[in-house]
């Protein structure tokens, strides 16, 4: 497969937020500063680009020859939520003021169907190990994208007028809805 179209398209067509409604609580929750968009952005790409590697071996070598498929979603949480502590552990030691900033979303990245989700979807597009990871890195790419997007909106709706009845989460989930559609434009470039 063209990584160049992989990249595009897990970035624009199939964003994994906009395109495939994954992530939301963390697209929503930790999109009202740009710096905290960007931390958790790269922390989910980190997490993705640890588990989907680790998933994929556990998948291909235990789970599939021993036909326990039927464990997958639940083995995959548990590789996801033991790499988000060693995530959290690290950020606490070596990024204070990035930890605190966080906070409750830090370790809500272990329930982020996001990262859940793309170590299925490479399960399910059959990608090799390479491929996979590749396409982590994209979808984590994609889903940072759409937090800093949505928190820069976000920001500029802080400094404007907005009707009272909009103001704060309102006025956020219609700037989402509207990304979204804006995303599905992108559509009909790649098949």
């Amino acid at each position: 497969m063209d990584y160049f179209l992989l990249l595009i398209s897990a970035i624009f067509v199939n964003n994994i937020v906009l395109a495939q409604y994954l992530g939301q609580c963390p697209y929503l929750g930790c999109s009202k500063e740009k710096g905290v968009s960007l931390g958790m952005g790269g922390a989910v790409i980190f997490v993705m680009m640890l588990a989907t590697p680790i998933t994929w071996l556990l998948q291909k070598f235990v789970l599939t020859p021993l036909h326990l498929d039927y464990l997958q979603t639940i083995m995959f949480i548990l590789v996801i939520a033991s790499l988000v502590q060693l995530v959290e552990m690290f950020l606490k030691k070596m990024v204070p003021p990035l930890y605190s900033s966080l906070g409750i979303f830090l370790p809500l990245i272990t329930t982020n169907c996001a990262v859940l989700g793309v170590a299925i979807l490479v399960q399910r597009k059959e990608f090799d190990l390479g491929t996979s990871v590749f396409y982590a890195f994209a979808a984590g790419l994609g889903f940072m994208l759409a937090l800093v997007l949505l928190a820069g909106l976000r920001e500029r709706l802080e400094i404007t007028r907005v009707p009272r009845a909009l103001a704060g989460v309102p006025v956020g989930l219609v700037m989402a809805g509207l990304m979204s559609m804006a995303f599905m434009a992108f559509q009909g470039m790649i098949s």
